[in-house]
């Protein structure tokens, strides 16, 4: 039966974008080529025409370098060709990986939703609002506990707040009379004063002292005219 029918050949699969457009490259490639051997060939006619006289040899040279050049212009229009059919191919292939990025995308976003489905059956929006009510409650209770700790045991709670400012009031007034902006009754205690000197009481006579305070009294007496009285010495 082979014999007669013969065997079915498998297709080849068809080609890629890759594919054609490295066939493209290919064929543009060889274009390049020929242009640069005809830009060459241009080349060296131009130059022989400026060095040949006017003639049939230089009419000669022009015919062929304008053969040259019509191939050029063929080619050139060649290579248009494959750079627009190059540039299609880009197009082509730029859309086709935006759309195997999207396909991606969207798997990837349809597991991400199974599996946030999955979670969100085990977490419940008013399992969270009592936590958060319970965690309220908890740190109104906190600060209530280090209200209470806090308190002061020697301030009573009927002090009057406008006296208390009357009195800082007039401490700052204390401070802006006083030297140096002190207090009188913090500053250091001065050195107590001398009531003696104060009071301007003699000191207490000594033996030599009351000799010569005798004889001092004799001779004012004797100034003001009174007898002076004799006084007795005592003889050891």
């Amino acid at each position: 039966m082979k014999r007669v029918f013969g065997v079915k050949k498998d297709k080849e699969p068809p080609p890629s974008i890759q594919d054609a457009t490295d066939r493209i490259g290919k064929r543009g490639d060889t274009v390049d080529e020929k242009l640069k051997k005809l830009d060459a060939e241009l080349s060296r006619y131009k130059e022989q025409i400026k060095k040949t006289r006017p003639g049939p040899a230089q009419e000669a040279l022009k015919s062929r370098a304008m053969r040259v050049l019509k191939q050029k212009r063929m080619y050139e229009g060649q290579r248009d060709m494959l750079y627009n059919q190059t540039f299609n191919l880009d197009q082509v292939a730029f859309a086709s990986e935006g759309l195997k990025d999207a396909q991606q995308t969207m798997t990837a976003l349809k597991s991400a939703n199974k599996e946030l489905k999955g979670m969100m059956k085990t977490v419940k929006i008013q399992d969270i609002d009592n936590l958060q009510d319970e965690m309220m409650d908890m740190m109104d209770m906190s600060n209530e506990i280090q209200e209470t700790l806090g308190r002061s045991y020697n301030v009573p709670d009927d002090i009057d707040e406008d006296e208390l400012m009357g009195e800082l009031d007039a401490l700052e007034a204390d401070m802006g009379t006083e030297a140096d902006g002190v207090p009188s009754y913090l500053q250091p205690d001065k050195e107590e004063p001398d009531l003696d000197a104060e009071l301007s009481l003699p000191t207490a006579p000594s033996g030599n002292a009351t000799a010569a305070a005798g004889r001092a009294n004799a001779q004012v007496e004797d100034e003001l005219g009174f007898p002076a009285v004799p006084r007795a010495s005592v003889r050891s």
